[in-house]
């Protein structure tokens, strides 16, 4: 499979962690959210992309694998990784690492389809738009 990565890296934040200075479990998947967002920016795949190409693309499944924790202080790295499919959905794969010791936190995948943005009806053939991302970006970049 073909594939393209983006890596973004930030401090983990107070408001993220619990009493024991663990950053709670759902942040993990926040952070994922943070991975795609910096990923779409670099590769022309933002949320705003995909709608004023006529289609919105919910997140329809998440999966997470908790290594070790992240604690107040720390810094997460985010590795997340386009993952070519020829149906049509968005696949990305992360991984979360300490960029200080370079152990992996966490490791996940998410799915996204596509939703026509007015009839919310599931497109089950690729959108135009999004075959012609992958020969720009995806295909291009190998």
């Amino acid at each position: 499979m073909d594939s393209i990565t983006e890596c973004t890296e930030f401090p983990v934040k107070f408001n993220e962690v619990d009493s024991l200075s663990i950053v709670w479990h759902g942040h993990y998947v926040r952070y994922f959210e943070d991975g795609r967002e910096a990923f779409g920016e670099k590769y022309a795949l933002r949320y705003l992309d995909i709608f004023n190409a006529g289609f919105t693309a919910p997140v329809v499944n998440i999966q997470c694998d908790y290594k070790r924790p992240l604690r107040y202080g720390d810094r997460v790295k985010v590795e997340t990784t386009f993952v070519d499919d020829l149906a049509a959905k968005i696949r990305f794969n992360y991984v979360l690492s300490n960029p200080v010791t370079g152990e992996i936190i966490a490791k996940g995948s998410t799915v996204q389809v596509f939703l026509d943005k007015d009839t919310e009806l599931l497109q089950l053939t690729t959108p135009a738009f999004f075959n012609d991302w992958k020969k720009r970006h995806l295909y291009n970049h190998l």
